[in-house]
């Protein structure tokens, strides 16, 4: 049986976000940012993304592995590369930054890569690849974090569960959002399994003594998407989004000491200014056509509909939008509790 759930506007949702974050330490700003990027996520489906992760943040606060207070510094070596150094901030704080680097960046030099030093949990990555997408550029972005993944042939977690996430816009289709992770199934959706008491997927993860399990209880480490490819997608995503920012994060983890023990991510993100390669209409046409060739390809059932990444995600926010957004009953409990805790302000009908 489904766990019940509260439909909440997003209105709502969003205050409640922000009041908690600000009373939290951050700014009034980088409160709504992060609102932004975590209630984005949950219009569009993404619920293990969303405000779900919020008690991570206060505890990583608690913990002194995110900053609330970040002195976030930018270095442009050179006109289509720049390392933000983002001192401990959230995630959604860092990457906002870097995408709005990138884009202006990349208005002149044509295309820009912006590298993430020291930031936490990144929240979904499909919400600062489709913002440089609203500028009419395309957008690509990796992650890199703290081994929490299996790799073939280790006993152990050895790789982090890295997302890709690449957005092109379109023209009379919504922004083509590809946003994924290298594992089979993601952290957050495990806790969502467990919460639910149903069972994960087969093959999707393992025990701590590496037997696979279906039971969320039970697992351990989630599993690379293809296995040795997910595996090495994760580890070259380390070296680009680590190695180049100087900040390694694998190497430390498995040294053993207790700095490479906390949790921190770095990560990349790029703006491709479309109309550095000709017209920007063409491109678009291009891509509806591609898409529209999508569409009418022969259907393995009659019922069943072809979509294209980002495809599901766009429908489900514009219907959540509109009706709001169902929010486990226990989860808002739960954040209501958060906020009375740290004297954050409840909204009104939560």
């Amino acid at each position: 049986m489904a766990a019940p759930r509260t439909v909440v506007p997003e209105a709502t949702l969003r205050a409640l976000v922000s009041n908690i974050f600000t009373a939290a330490g951050t700014s009034t700003e980088h409160a709504e940012t992060i609102a932004d990027v975590l209630v984005w996520a949950n219009l569009r489906g993404v619920d293990s993304h969303g405000v779900s992760r919020i008690p991570r943040y206060l505890e990583l606060f608690a913990k002194g592995e995110a900053n609330p207070k970040p002195d976030i510094t930018v270095e442009q070596p050179r006109a289509a590369i720049a390392v933000l150094d983002a001192d401990g901030a959230p995630g959604p704080v860092a990457l906002s930054h870097a995408v709005d680097q990138a884009v202006s960046m990349a208005r002149s030099a044509g295309v820009a890569w912006v590298g993430v030093r020291g930031t936490v949990h990144t929240g979904a990555i499909g919400y600062y690849t489709s913002r440089a997408a609203e500028y009419g550029m395309a957008g690509l972005g990796i992650v890199a974090g703290v081994p929490n993944m299996a790799y073939p042939g280790a006993s152990t977690a050895a790789v982090a569960t890295s997302p890709l996430s690449v957005a092109v816009p379109a023209g009379k289709y919504p922004t083509v959002l590809l946003d994924m992770a290298t594992a089979v199934i993601a952290l957050g959706r495990i806790a969502q399994h467990k919460n639910a008491g149903t069972p994960l997927p087969e093959g999707a993860a393992v025990a701590a003594d590496g037997t696979p399990t279906t039971d969320p209880a039970a697992a351990k480490y989630p599993l690379p998407v293809g296995g040795a490819k997910g595996a090495g997608m994760s580890l070259v995503f380390e070296l680009l989004a680590s190695g180049l920012v100087g900040n390694p994060i694998m190497s430390r983890f498995h040294a053993g000491g207790p700095e490479g023990r906390k949790h921190r991510q770095n990560a990349v993100l790029m703006a491709v200014d479309i109309s550095a390669f000709g017209s920007v209409a063409d491109f678009r046409s291009t891509v509806d056509a591609t898409l529209d060739a999508v569409k009418s390809l022969p259907r393995d059932s009659p019922d069943r509909e072809l979509l294209f990444p980002g495809e599901r995600g766009a429908a489900t926010l514009a219907q959540r939008r509109a009706d709001g957004i169902p929010v486990p009953a226990k989860l808002l409990g739960n954040l209501r509790a958060d906020a009375e805790r740290i004297g954050a302000i409840v909204p009104d009908g939560l």
